[in-house]
């Protein structure tokens, strides 16, 4: 007799009733007494990678030519952003390099993983006279590829933050320097030389217009130095200014007091 015959036995003496009316529970899934399961299947966002890409591994290939296949895939990513504030230009921002990115390095079995972050931080001041904190890193990264094997890699990124997001924005722009440049990926705009234009005689720049370059954030110290230089050879360092806080200055003093700023 078997073990839930036995049972069923044991509570018909206890009711009264015969065995085969007693309810009987179905046998267990396994002999430990585990209650029986549906099997679990792969998550919606596995079957959606797999729809995607397949659900094959990535060949076993050499890290240089995994990431070679990246370059392959990744034809071109356009400047289709803008910055919300300040000056008017387009350029291609961290999402869009990993949207671009993200699906086809895993696609290869490529892995783009920072190693090491060297940051350095320097009081700063916006064109308006907002205190702000300058932020630069030079970050050391490893690229895996399907086999194990890697290669290193390194970018550097620069940003200006008045509060607590300045290292996450010059990672931001380090990885983003790492994944066009190294990746080489256009951007299939117009080419600078397919226009032919003669030149003409320049005419000389305002001090209002070296003014806002050296008021410029991401005017470095050697600029500020050339144009200082420039004017200095011009005999117009002291030309009068508005300065960021509307009081007139000379434009040689202000380059220098900016310069002063600047790392």
């Amino acid at each position: 007799m078997s073990l839930a015959s036995k049972a069923a036995a044991k509570a018909a003496e206890a009711t009264g009733q015969p065995a085969e009316a007693q309810e009987t529970v179905p046998p267990a899934a396994d002999d430990w007494g585990l209650p029986e399961r549906e099997p679990e299947g792969p998550s919606p966002e596995v079957l959606a990678y797999e729809a995607e890409t397949g659900s094959d591994d990535p060949p076993q290939i050499p890290v240089h030519v995994a990431f070679m296949r990246v370059m392959r895939d990744i034809r071109a990513v356009a400047k289709l952003d803008k910055p919300t504030e300040g000056v008017r230009f387009d350029y291609r921002g961290i999402d869009r390099a990993m949207e671009a990115y993200a699906p086809v390095t895993r696609r290869h079995g490529v892995i783009i993983m920072p190693t090491e972050v060297q940051a350095n931080y320097a009081p700063a001041t916006t064109s308006t006279g907002k205190a702000t904190r300058e932020c630069t890193v030079i970050v050391q990264y490893r690229i895996w590829g399907p086999m194990g094997d890697w290669m290193p890699a390194s970018a550097a990124g620069e940003s200006l933050d008045s509060g607590d997001k300045g290292t996450a924005k010059a990672q931001a722009v380090a990885l983003r320097t790492l994944l066009f440049h190294g990746g080489m990926v256009p951007t299939r705009d117009t080419d600078p030389d397919a226009h032919n234009i003669e030149r003409g005689e320049a005419a000389p720049r305002k001090a209002t217009d070296y003014r806002d370059e050296a008021l410029e954030p991401r005017t470095s110290k050697g600029r500020l130095r050339q144009m200082h230089h420039e004017l200095k050879s011009m005999n117009r360092l002291g030309e009068l200014v508005t300065n960021e806080i509307d009081e007139s200055e000379t434009i040689g003093d202000l380059i220098v007091r900016i310069g002063h700023t600047r790392r």
